[in-house]
């Protein structure tokens, strides 16, 4: 994921994303970092975090790391003028079920 996208290969970055397991923070980090500059890359950064925290990945994950990710998809999808971003959220959150998904949706309460 990091190298594609040092190299400016956002879509081969996000497709690696989402074919193995990666950190949710250093994807949420590099949407937040690409939010301004690369907006639809930022938000398929975010989309991948959130998948990975639902699916329990992550180390030390805490509230605000699910709260994260899921503002930058938001800010993301808005600057980048890409509608349904909370139906797609919805629709990965119903894709699993397990203790990670469980935190996802604790987290996310006050904003789903």
């Amino acid at each position: 994921f990091a190298t594609a996208k040092d190299l400016k290969l956002y879509d081969l970055a996000l497709q690696l994303a989402d074919q193995s397991p990666c950190e949710p923070k250093t994807l949420t980090r590099a949407a937040r970092d690409f939010l301004e500059s690369e907006p639809a890359f930022a938000m398929g950064a975010a989309m991948a975090a959130l998948r990975w925290l639902n699916e329990g990945w992550g180390y030390e994950v805490t509230t605000i790391d699910v709260v994260d990710a899921f503002d930058l998809a938001v800010a993301a999808a808005d600057r980048a003028h890409i509608d349904n971003v909370l139906d797609r959220i919805g629709v990965l959150l119903d894709q699993t079920k397990g203790a990670g998904n469980a935190f996802v949706r604790q987290s996310l309460a006050r904003r789903l």
